[in-house]
């Protein structure tokens, strides 16, 4: 009986490099198209006009896989671009599609310029562990080489393979090179949830505003220096928040509801405040208030950044004056939680599909409650404690964890 000289089915990796114009892939797949192969696997990259790109294509059983390398590698030389190609082994193509199932994971990393230092750091932090960068992408636009003076923001974004050899070293380890190298570092599991948020939850004191609203209440009723001791030892926890919340707003007591207006026009915004607040608006999420703060200044907000829902304390307030007291529930951290879950459930989602946003102790729980709780500028005891931070950038920088370009922002 005759041997078949028949070829067996192979797969091949090609890599083409070169400078970027239009056209190439299509000239290239056409070419692996009469050959009748299957594309298994691509990327394409460009960075300043040079191409990155890789085919894993599988040729057919009755095609010659040497022709096949010959003509694409001629077809390459023609179009000036250098064409490498590696023959993939049945095992090591088995192995790597063993590798469907494993975790993934997104670490982004935030800095008002990206370093060699901070990216050499990161890259070995990601080595040490024993996980595989698939991809790394640029979601902030391109910089300026010369600088107009505004603030500037890098963010880059790692999709990564496997599971962490050591989750408490990791989480320290992300921790460390924050504080030492000027970065903001946040690992999120990358899965259907992350992809899905649809309710963001802000603190408003020192979190969309630069004040504490009732520090500068305090200031018109000649006790801001008081008041203010007492703001930051709730900040840090050291004061149960319902106790501080009285204790302050009854050293306000006569104090006319007219100045009100007059503190609210004065107030800052934090930066990337109305950035991130429109654009969210624009891609559908609800959004809302939940602060430990006052609802009159929740209020204000609410149209001036067209905020969805609004839970704050309200000021008591007879025949025009302060009475020194709060009507109805406080606002607390338990109570921030609770009215997150409310908002998520008036919707139909579940709570992994919120994203919570705060920088004071009484925050904590609804960070932590939420899918993604980000402390933001924040005491070091909410840092430590919250799974995700951002301190060298302003909120819009919140839009890079959702995976969001600047390319894609109005």
């Amino acid at each position: 009986m005759k041997e078949s000289n028949k070829a067996t089915a192979t797969t091949i990796l090609f890599r083409f490099t070169g400078e970027d114009r239009p056209g190439l892939t299509a000239s290239l797949s056409d070419h692996f198209a009469k050959f009748g192969c299957k594309i298994i696997d691509v990327n394409q990259a460009v960075i300043h006009r040079s191409l990155l790109l890789g085919l894993m294509v599988r040729v057919p059983d009755d095609v010659d896989p040497d022709k096949v390398t010959q003509k694409m590698r001629r077809r390459a030389e023609k179009l000036d671009l250098k064409c490498k190609h590696t023959p993939i082994e049945d095992s090591a193509y088995d192995v790597w599609v063993s590798g469907e199932g494993k975790s993934r994971y997104i670490l982004t990393l935030l800095s008002r310029a990206v370093t060699a230092e901070q990216f050499a750091a990161v890259s070995r932090l990601v080595a040490d562990q024993g996980l595989n960068i698939d991809v790394i992408t640029r979601l902030s636009g391109r910089p300026k080489r010369i600088s107009n003076g505004k603030p500037t923001r890098a963010c880059v974004e790692f999709s990564l393979r496997g599971d962490p050899e050591d989750p408490d070293r990791l989480k320290a380890s992300l921790l460390d090179l924050s504080s030492r190298l000027d970065l903001d570092l946040a690992w999120q599991q990358d899965d259907a949830f992350r992809r899905n948020r649809r309710v963001v939850a802000l603190d408003m004191d020192s979190t969309l505003l630069q004040a504490e609203v009732i520090d500068e209440i305090a200031k018109e009723a000649g006790v801001g220096d008081k008041v203010s001791a007492i703001t930051e030892a709730a900040m840090r926890g050291e004061i149960d928040f319902d106790e501080s919340l009285r204790r302050r707003v009854a050293s306000l007591e006569g104090l006319p509801e007219t100045v009100l207006p007059k503190i609210a026009e004065r107030l800052e915004l934090t930066e990337g405040a109305e950035r991130l607040l429109s654009n969210l608006k624009r891609f559908g999420y609800r959004t809302a208030i939940l602060s430990g703060g006052f609802s009159y200044f929740g209020n204000y907000l609410r149209s001036r950044l067209d905020v969805d829902d609004v839970h704050a304390n309200e000021l008591e307030i007879v025949d025009g004056k302060l009475t020194g007291r709060v009507v109805g529930q406080i606002v607390n951290a338990n109570r921030k939680a609770e009215l997150l879950e409310q908002l998520a459930a008036s919707i139909g989602i579940d709570c992994e599909q919120t994203i919570a946003i705060g920088d004071g102790a009484n925050d904590l729980p609804m960070l932590s409650r939420a899918g993604l709780g980000i402390a933001f500028h924040a005491k070091p005891i909410v840092r430590e404690s919250a799974r995700h931070q951002v301190s060298t950038l302003g909120l819009d920088a919140v839009l890079y964890l959702l995976g969001v370009r600047d390319r894609d922002l109005v």
